[in-house]
């Protein structure tokens, strides 16, 4: 499945964009703080929250194949600060089945510890519903979008986490 590129970057933007105004910032910062991890560990927990987030999904579908990428934290040194990015997308097996992916994951995130900050629709021509919420326990937050009128109908999710640091003595792996 093809992940159309500008859709991709919209959607990163507006998660890291997000995240940082998620509620779990260390006292007098505005960047989120995940704790101290190298870049591979930080990598798979982002991509074990993804799976978690799937899960609650509830109908049959495919996802798309993508890995967690590295980014930088705004502000921080590159080398020894970074973030995780985990963009992916869902289709469902049944185009009409994308309302009630996006309704179950509304109702099911609270249940298991995320804070919905923002739900409605967007501004553009297709009025997508995003779907915005922070997990102060699994330092991440996830920002969902809705594509009803994209062929095929998808969900694009993109998963991202706090600032993690760096062990002493190591540097931020890139991938």
């Amino acid at each position: 499945m093809k992940i159309k590129l500008g859709i991709l970057a919209v959607a990163m933007t507006l998660a890291l964009t997000t995240l940082t105004g998620c509620t779990m910032t260390d006292s007098g910062s505005d960047i989120p703080s995940a704790g101290t991890s190298t870049s591979s560990d930080a990598a798979d927990a982002v991509e074990a929250v993804s799976s978690g987030i799937y899960d609650l999904i509830g109908v049959k579908g495919k996802t798309s194949d993508s890995r967690a990428t590295v980014t930088e934290c705004s502000g921080k040194d590159p080398d020894t600060y970074f973030r995780v990015l985990h963009p992916w997308s869902f289709t469902p097996a049944s185009p009409g089945d994308l309302d009630a992916a996006m309704q179950r994951l509304r109702e099911a995130l609270p249940k298991h510890g995320w804070k919905i900050v923002e739900y409605g629709p967007d501004t553009s021509k297709n009025k997508n519903m995003r779907l915005t919420a922070d997990n102060d326990a699994e330092k991440a937050s996830v920002h969902i979008i809705q594509m009803a009128k994209d062929n095929p109908p998808m969900l694009s999710v993109d998963v991202i986490s706090g600032c993690y640091q760096v062990p002493d003595g190591q540097k931020v792996e890139h991938f």
